[in-house]
C-alpha cells in the first residue's frame, strides 16, 4: 500500500488566515471596527510565552489588534478575575484568553467561567460547552475546530463514517466528539479504561489521538485507508541529549496504513492559531450584529 497522503496544516492555517485577513479589511472598511483580542499570560512557563507570542504575531498580522497582558506567578484567583472583568467590560476587547496551564494555586474552571461567555474565544466556557454538547450555536473550541476543518477539507461528507477519538477531554475529546456526531459519523469516545483500544481503533474511519501518550497508536492498530488526526504534542529526548517533538500516533507506522494523516509538528498545531483568529472574527461581527459575506 502506498504512503498515506500529509494533511499539511500549515497550508490549511495559511489559507484560513488569507480569508480571515481579507474579511478583517472588510469589516474595518464598511464598519470602522477592528477586532481585539487580549492574552493572559500567567507565569513564565517557556512553552506558554512560545505560544502567546505566536498568538500575537498572527492576531496582528491578520489584522486584528492584540492585547498582550503577563501577570506574575504569585497573582491571586481574585486578582486574575478583576482582571477579567476589566476586559470583560472593554469595549476595544472582543475576545479573551487566559493561556492555560495556571499555577496550582488558581482554579482553571474559575477562571474560564469568570469570561463573559460572548468574548470567550477558547470555547471552554461552561455556557459554551454546554451550546456545543445539545448541537446549539457557541464558540467551539479552536484545536477541535481545526480538525473538523481539515477533515471536511479531505474527506467532504463523512456520514456514516466510524469515528473513534482517544481522549476524552473538555479541551479536544468532548468536543471533537460534538462536531463528528454533527457530521453524522458514528462515534466512539476512547479513553484510558477502554476495553481492546486496539480493535476498537482497526474498526474506525477516522482516528483523532488527543489522549498526550507518545506514540501509542501503532500502524497494526489503524484500518487501512482510515484518515488519522494526531492532536498530541510530547516532547521526548533524542541520542544527542536533546529533544524532538512527536505526536500521540507512530508516524512512520501509521503513514503506511493510513490514507491520510497529519504530521507532528506541522498538523494540528498551525490550525489552533488560525481557528482562535477565526473566533475572534465571528464573535466581533456577533457583538456588533454585523453579517459579512
Amino acid at each position: 500500500m502506498s504512503e498515506a497522503k500529509i494533511i499539511d496544516g500549515k497550508f490549511f492555517s495559511a489559507k484560513l488566515r488569507g480569508e480571515l485577513k481579507d474579511k478583517v479589511a472588510q469589516l474595518k472598511d464598511e464598519h470602522n471596527i477592528v477586532p481585539g483580542l487580549a492574552v493572559i499570560l500567567v507565569g513564565e512557563d517557556p512553552a506558554s510565552q512560545v505560544y502567546v507570542r505566536n498568538k500575537g504575531k498572527q492576531t496582528k498580522e491578520a489584522g486584528m489588534n492584540s492585547f498582550e497582558f503577563k501577570l506574575p506567578d504569585t497573582v491571586t484567583q481574585d486578582e486574575l478575575i478583576e482582571k477579567i472583568d476589566e476586559l470583560n467590560n472593554d469595549v476595544k476587547v472582543n475576545g479573551i484568553l487566559v493561556q492555560l496551564p495556571l499555577p496550582a494555586h488558581i482554579e482553571e474552571k474559575a477562571i474560564i467561567n469568570a469570561i463573559c461567555p460572548e468574548k470567550d474565544v477558547d470555547g471552554f466556557h461552561i455556557i459554551n460547552a454546554g451550546l456545543l454538547a445539545t448541537g446549539q450555536d457557541g464558540i467551539v473550541p479552536c484545536t477541535p475546530l481545526g480538525c473538523i476543518i481539515m477533515l471536511k477539507e479531505i474527506l467532504g461528507d463523512m456520514s456514516g463514517m466510524n469515528a473513534i477519538i482517544i481522549g476524552r477531554s473538555n479541551i479536544v475529546g468532548k468536543p471533537m466528539a460534538r462536531l463528528l456526531l454533527k457530521e453524522n459519523c458514528t462515534v466512539k469516545l476512547a479513553h484510558s479504561r477502554t476495553n481492546d483500544l486496539e480493535a476498537e481503533c482497526r474498526q474506525s474511519d477516522i482516528v483523532v489521538a488527543a489522549v498526550g501518550v507518545e506514540e501509542i497508536v501503532r500502524g497494526e492498530w489503524i484500518k487501512p485507508g482510515a484518515t488519522v488526526i494526531d492532536v498530541g504534542i510530547n516532547r521526548v529526548p533524542t541520542s544527542d541529549g536533546k529533544y524532538k517533538l512527536v505526536g500521540d500516533v507512530n508516524f512512520s507506522e501509521v503513514s503506511k496504513v493510513a490514507g491520510a494523516i497529519t504530521p507532528v509538528p506541522g498538523g494540528v498545531g498551525p490550525m489552533t492559531i488560525a481557528c482562535l483568529l477565526k473566533n475572534t472574527l465571528e464573535v466581533t461581527c456577533k457583538q456588533n450584529n454585523i453579517r459579512l459575506d
